[in-house]
């Protein structure tokens, strides 16, 4: 079997995923090597906003790269950094999905007070536009400014004084061993997650058979239908990098697929939301009605008004 370098940014958190996913490999396989390869992508090195270089993408097009021209063999993600208005590179596609970890938001406060309990003013931290809509709409009395970096930069600027609290996801906090610090989880009601939350995406070259093959047997089936549901709505929206979209996919007891998704003004005075479920072997089929109910309701009047 190969010696697999896997492509990965350089933050803790990236390559917290790459070793899970190196161990993973090796012990499906005792023959099996793999290698770190850490990638900077531009999106780790500009701290402005993002939409001006071209939104999400900007964690994932030198990875891209890097699997195209051959230097590495597969790359780890973080799905919610995936963009899915536009179609994965020709020559790439997804090897496995691993299984789902929390999808929740948490909110990680200076003082340990909850949101509702802060004072009117109050600062909070975070350049996720989904998040921020949906903090405007529950929490109007707090005020919210833009903090860019990985996790630990960000709790690092909040210890130093400069937000009264943040948000962040609590799937991440997990992996870099920050747990401790969540003062509340945020409720799905109040917080709808990011598409892909909590999913830590597998990618290589289509044409490297033994590689897909291999990362193929980390793939866990229930996470891939909802990754896909959930891409499939987010692709039909078309939305871009300012565009506050959330949504997320589960499955009911009976063995329905059940896609809830919402669309937000960045002021979060306007939202829209859909729910509808499915069947399970079609979770695309699922996705795209959705994301259609959505443009009845008057999404892409919504989100062509946002600039970007």
């Amino acid at each position: 079997m190969p010696h697999v370098r896997i492509g990965t940014r350089s933050s803790p958190m990236a390559l917290h995923q790459a070793e899970q996913v190196a161990t993973a490999l090796e012990a499906l396989d005792s023959t099996v090597s793999t290698e770190l390869v850490k990638i900077t992508t531009s999106g780790d090195q500009w701290m402005g906003d993002l939409a001006k270089l071209g939104g999400k993408g900007a964690f994932v097009r030198e990875i891209d790269r890097n699997l195209l021209d051959g230097s590495v063999d597969l790359a780890v993600h973080c799905l919610k950094d995936i963009p899915a208005d536009v179609p994965v590179p020709e020559g790439l596609t997804f090897a496995a999905y691993l299984p789902r970890e929390n999808i929740h938001d948490a909110v990680i406060s200076r003082t340990g007070k909850l949101l509702a309990e802060l004072s009117a003013g109050a600062v909070i931290g975070t350049s996720a536009v989904r998040r921020a809509a949906q903090l405007r709409l529950h929490y109007p009395h707090v005020e919210i400014k833009p903090l860019r970096g990985n996790v630990n930069t960000r709790l690092m600027r909040l210890d130093e004084g400069h937000f009264d609290a943040i948000v962040a996801a609590v799937a991440g906090l997990y992996r870099v061993n920050e747990a401790d610090r969540i003062t509340e989880i945020l409720p799905l009601q109040t917080m709808c997650p990011a598409i892909g939350a909590g999913v830590i995406a597998l990618q290589c070259r289509s044409a490297n058979t033994a590689v897909l093959a291999l990362s193929g047997r980390l793939d866990d089936a229930e996470t891939h239908r909802h990754a896909t549901a959930e891409r499939a709505m987010l692709h039909a929206l078309q939305g871009h990098c300012n565009s506050p979209i959330a949504g997320y996919a589960s499955t009911e007891p009976n063995g329905k697929l059940s896609l809830r998704a919402k669309v937000f003004s960045l002021d979060g005075s306007q939202w829209l939301d859909s729910h509808h479920w499915g069947v399970a072997d079609d979770p695309a089929a699922l996705g795209y009605f959705v994301g259609a109910d959505l443009l009845r309701q008057g999404a892409r009047a919504l989100i062509d008004s946002i600039a970007h």
